[in-house]
């Protein structure tokens, strides 16, 4: 068990918070009457499909590009072929140095695109996790570039929690926050901001990417599950670090089906004219099955939801 110092902390959160004012968007919390009164609820959405880059990632690579004080010239560097990859590129653009940002070949065009745009060096590699490993190794050891890991990083961890501080700022007397769980790096900044706030924090996976759910159950990380699921961003396993705050939190984690992740997708783009990714929906699809199998349990009860991205690859013509 990793020890309790080593862990990111709710004064690590204040810091980044500081440090992010001005970078990062604070992105608007949104009600839905209609959806109210169908879940005798009140909700609140969190709207991260709105930051800089289109996803939460940007503030924590923000806040670990911020936080390099030695051969910072150098650059970062990381794998991804998602929202993190261009979350780093833009951070490091924003303070001047290069970010090398390994792609595997079977990346969507639209990914790829998006880490040029905002200013990343591709670096193809193969599409299995282990050619992408050593083809970062290679380019770390070429470049002197920092890693700076999507989830699994301290600095990266504060700076997500930021978004739930915000959420809280708007909606003061919320009773719970619901969150995905991918890596981790999100739910373990959302229970550090939410513990001082005493905000109950419930987790959310898709039943074909539970991990976490069975990682916190068995007490030891699982291995991620084939990339089924359609909330693409979930797919990945939890790191060594959001293990442990998760497991000190004993956080709990709500399963959704397939259908009910697109069902929930459907209804905040109709309902809230936002374009979510299906990962985002996942916290609304469990709050959905909850209430329905909670009857009243859940009447006049204040929810907030964090919508992690809205980085979706629409088709041509």
């Amino acid at each position: 068990m990793i020890p309790a110092a080593s862990l990111p902390d709710f004064e690590d959160v204040r810091a980044a918070r500081e440090r992010l004012e001005g970078l990062v968007l604070q992105t608007p919390v949104f009600g839905g009457r209609s959806l109210n009164a169908e879940l005798g609820c009140e909700i609140y959405f969190k709207c991260e499909n709105l930051q800089r880059t289109g996803s939460f990632k940007y503030r924590g690579a923000s806040n670990a590009v911020l936080l390099l004080a030695e051969n910072v010239e150098q650059g970062v560097a990381t794998h991804s072929s998602g929202n993190h990859g261009a979350a780093l590129a833009l951070a490091a653009r924003e303070r001047g140095i290069p970010a090398y940002i390994v792609v595997p070949d079977s990346a969507p065009a639209m990914k790829r695109q998006a880490i040029e745009i905002y200013g990343g060096r591709l670096v193809e590699s193969g599409p299995t996790l282990l050619e992408r490993e050593v083809v970062l190794a290679g380019v770390l050891e070429e470049t002197g570039a920092h890693f700076i890991p999507p989830y699994n990083h301290a600095s990266v961890i504060a700076g997500q929690a930021t978004a739930a501080l915000e959420l809280h700022d708007a909606q003061p007397d919320l009773d719970e926050v619901w969150v995905p769980v991918g890596g981790g790096g999100l739910a373990s900044g959302t229970v550090l901001a939410m513990q001082e706030r005493g905000v109950r924090v419930i987790g959310t996976e898709p039943e074909l990417a539970d991990d976490a759910y069975w990682s916190l159950r068995k007490g030891e990380i699982q291995p991620p599950k084939p990339p089924l699921t359609v909330a693409d961003g979930l797919r990945t396993a939890l790191g060594t670090l959001t293990f442990a705050i998760l497991s000190r939190y004993g956080l709990n984690i709500v399963r959704v089906g397939e259908d009910e992740i697109l069902a929930a997708q459907r209804l905040i783009w109709s309902r809230l004219k936002l374009v979510v990714e299906a990962s985002s929906a996942v916290p609304f699809a469990a709050l959905i099955k909850t209430v329905a199998a909670a009857g009243d349990t859940y009447r006049g009860r204040r929810v907030g939801i964090l919508l992690s991205g809205g980085n979706v690859q629409f088709p041509d013509g």
